[in-house]
């Protein structure tokens, strides 16, 4: 197989690369078993119940996915099953590049590191809960990278065995489904990609019940029914969908539901209600029935002798499996809808590659060169089961990475043109990501997902990996995350010895997870932040077992990052002297415009953008002075923050002379404020007058440094110094008549109220120091007030 593997990887056009994203519960790891065993990696029976790329033990106890998960999988397509696909094709075998991906809140980050390797996604809702929060969250991440996507409503099982609805029921459950994921689409895309909305009778979306392994699109009936009325499998998928009505009794199509009590929806008629027949035969053992209605189908031979013995669930999982299986919908979605390589990376180098975007290395991005030179992005670093090693894994943009290939290690703080983060190392194999195995192979072209061996030691989370010779490349932008590490704890041995084996675990779980912020405060704390509750726990728990051997550690309790920041401008200019008393600095802070603060932390405004895009942009949309934008000194903390030092002096001599250490200053202030000592947000720094000594021995750093911080905070202090706290967006959905005890006792402010999915719902907005262990106590208080009727 991974023979075949390696040959398909030449041929651009029948890959996809593909994530599956979701809210957490929504059945993403289920449903991607289907897939999995469709590639003969696993039995068809264990479909469902496996979840092979759940492959830490913690994930099958929890039931969650903590890790995305990346899987190459290798399919053989039917002539019959491709007859209506338009695009360019090789042949009719298909490698599907699959990652899955969490669908927790706090383990967002690795979404992220997902999206940025692959070109499609693969939505799931859950038909009952309909669009939530999260979802939400990594649709507006998967548009914010150009990943196209296709939706797959799931959990079908529930409207049959848990439910019982009615067929036009149903079908507005779903139909509210699709409009309010439509909507989240429609408000959140690129131009650059044309519609992205998904219509199930244009066959972008399917239904699916990852649980038992079955899963149709309006294709699958389309094709079953086209002959039967004489017409196109086209026309009959429209027939399938939307205000379509069919009277057996006239057999006449109507746009209108009738007064007849034939009279019933296409989707109801010929979809929902044969499912709902078979689903109903099979739970009460009606053989007899079952089986001459699956003769009908041609699908009873596919049943074997010992499947026919089963009675209840496992006979109905086995029938619905053998009718309609889940492989056949999801991979007609993903091969007809979802883009290859050689289509999506012409779209996506603009917002992949930070360099000028008509260079060789964008042109060859573009195009999908496996000649051209290497450029390789490494989103993740996978720990291995040798201890302390790590796997570096990506996706070929451009090239082909080989063993033993010399090459330029890029890192996020690398800058063209200048050594810092930057290294030259051989790779020591090349492998593929198979689930819980990987599989060696000699080389991988552009367009594929792959994992190196041997570059742990230079990349710290991820990196941007090119030729030897390639010293005028650019590398790939950085990725942004949708959550912040706020949530921090302290961490020391509960053995002094141990502490070499505490700091060599920290640069370890530093490694593991695209997020996790482990720092040294000043008095030689160790610190470890992380999104929340659950992601302290489990990077905790991978600190002690697998980073450190089994040492034992002692945890502080969990303490909240807070942001400061100013509601108002200045009352007076401040002024602060050097120490040598020759030169003076004058300033004033304000608030930044409402909104700029958010553009700078999702990468829309930022200091690697073109001077002249960003003034355009800061004073279009923030109402900036142009003159003014073209003097911003930097941006803090750590060059790219939410802060703003700006020059507005007039006729100031040797201002430049001064700029380095005023900017040094200015990250050291931003980095650490003057009230709490934390991170500064939404504040713009003027610097309006400079008094400087005339010889440059008398204001070098050691004068002007000390100074401008000094004169920074007493800018803050003298403009309303205010702390920002960040707060959980949580969804709760409850029954309508356990509403009002969670609106009386909601530890929080009610944000709005609406109905998304078969439960009435409310989005209320909580301070993260109201529940430091995570929303944990969010939800108890919740569930208690609602008298255990609520979901959180």
């Amino acid at each position: 197989m991974i023979e075949d593997i390696r040959a398909l990887m030449n041929n651009k056009f029948n890959i996809r690369n593909m994530s599956v994203i979701a809210h957490v519960d929504h059945g993403k790891s289920t449903l991607t078993d289907s897939l999995v065993a469709a590639a003969g990696i696993m039995a068809l029976e264990q479909a469902g119940d496996a979840r092979l790329t759940d492959t830490r033990a913690d994930e099958q106890e929890r039931g969650i996915t903590i890790k995305s998960t990346g899987i190459s999988l290798y399919y053989e397509m039917t002539e019959e099953a491709l007859k209506n696909f338009s695009g360019k094709r090789d042949g009719n075998s298909y490698l599907v590049n699959l990652i899955d991906s969490p669908g927790h809140v706090d383990f967002s980050s690795e979404v992220t590191a997902a999206l940025r390797i692959t070109d499609g996604a693969l939505v799931v809702v859950d038909c009952v809960e309909g669009v939530c929060v999260q979802t939400e969250t990594v649709l507006r991440q998967a548009l914010g990278e150009r990943i196209r996507p296709v939706l797959t409503v799931n959990k079908m099982d529930r409207c049959f065995l848990e439910l019982q609805l009615e067929g036009e029921e149903a079908y507005t459950t779903y139909l509210r489904v699709i409009e309010n994921a439509n909507v989240i689409l429609a408000t959140y895309q690129d131009d650059a990609m044309g519609d992205l909305q998904v219509y199930p009778d244009k066959g972008t979306v399917s239904f699916s019940a990852g649980l038992h392994g079955w899963a149709f699109t309006l294709t699958t009936f389309a094709q079953m029914y086209a002959a039967k009325f004489g017409t196109s499998e086209a026309k009959m998928m429209e027939k399938l969908w939307g205000d379509n009505f069919f009277d057996p009794a006239t057999k006449k199509w109507t746009k209108k539901q009738t007064d007849s009590p034939t009279c019933v929806r296409g989707f109801v008629q010929f979809c929902y209600n044969p499912i709902k027949q078979v689903i109903d035969l099979a739970m009460n053992d009606n053989k007899d029935k079952l089986f001459k209605l699956l003769e009908k189908v041609n699908c009873l031979d596919k049943l074997k002798s010992e499947d026919k013995e089963l009675v209840g669930k496992p006979l109905m999982k086995r029938t619905m499996q053998s009718w309609l299986p889940a492989s056949e919908a999801l991979l007609e979605m993903i091969v007809y809808h979802l883009p290859s390589p050689a289509i999506a990376q012409k779209y996506r180098a603009d917002v992949l590659y930070e360099g000028p975007l008509d260079d060789q290395y964008a042109d060859s991005i573009r195009a999908c060169d496996p000649d051209g030179p290497l450029m390789m992005y490494v989103s993740k670093m996978i720990p291995t089961a040798d201890k302390g090693r790590f796997l570096a894994f990506g996706r070929v943009f451009s090239g082909t990475v080989s063993t033993g290939k010399k090459v330029r290690i890029m890192g996020p703080n690398y800058v063209p043109g200048e050594k810092k983060d930057l290294t030259v190392k051989s790779v020591q194999r090349t492998v593929l990501c198979m689930g819980r195995k990987q599989e060696a192979v000699e080389s991988v072209p552009c367009g594929n997902t792959v994992a190196l061996v041997g570059l742990d030691q230079f990349i710290t989370k991820t990196a941007t990996i090119t030729n030897e010779s390639c010293e005028d490349a650019h590398p790939m932008k950085a990725m942004k995350f949708s959550v912040s590490p706020v949530v921090r704890v302290a961490v020391e041995p509960k053995v002094a010895s141990d502490l070499p084996k505490l700091v060599e675990g920290l640069k370890r779980l530093a490694r593991s997870d695209p997020m996790v912020q482990c720092i040294i405060e000043e008095t030689g704390e160790h610190i470890i932040a992380g999104a929340g509750e659950l992601h302290l726990e489990i990077c905790l728990k991978d600190l002690q077992d697998d980073f450190m051997g089994g040492a034992e550690i002692r945890v502080s309790e969990p303490v909240v990052s807070f942001r400061e920041t100013v509601s108002d401008r200045s009352d007076h200019t401040v002024m602060s002297k050097s120490p040598n008393k020759h030169n003076r600095l004058y300033l004033q802070a304000r608030p930044m415009e409402d909104g700029l603060a958010e553009a700078i932390d999702e990468g829309k405004i930022g200091p690697k953008d073109d001077p002249k895009v960003r003034s355009k942009t800061m004073s279009e949309e923030f109402g900036w002075d142009k003159d003014l934008t073209k003097k911003i000194w930097c941006f803090g903390p750590d060059t790219m923050g939410p802060n703003i030092l700006v020059d507005v002096t007039k006729g100031v001599q040797y201002l430049n002379e001064i700029k380095d250490s005023c900017v040094a200053a200015f990250q050291w202030a931003s980095k650490e404020g003057v009230i709490a000592e934390e991170n500064m947000r939404g504040i713009v720094f003027e610097v309006h007058d400079v008094v400087m000594h005339a010889d440059a021995i008398h204001r070098g750093g050691g004068q002007i440094i000390p100074t401008c911080r000094r004169a920074l905070y007493a800018a803050e202090l003298t403009a309303k110094p205010r702390l920002c706290e960040p707060v959980y967006l949580v969804e709760i959905q409850a029954p309508e008549q356990a509403l009002g005890g969670i609106y009386s006792g909601a530890p929080g402010a009610v944000l709005s109220w609406c109905c998304a999915g078969l439960l009435p719902g409310l989005f209320l907005c909580t301070p993260c120091f109201r529940s430091l262990s995570g929303p944990l106590e969010v939800l108890r208080t919740v569930y208690l007030d609602s008298h255990d009727q609520a979901t959180v």
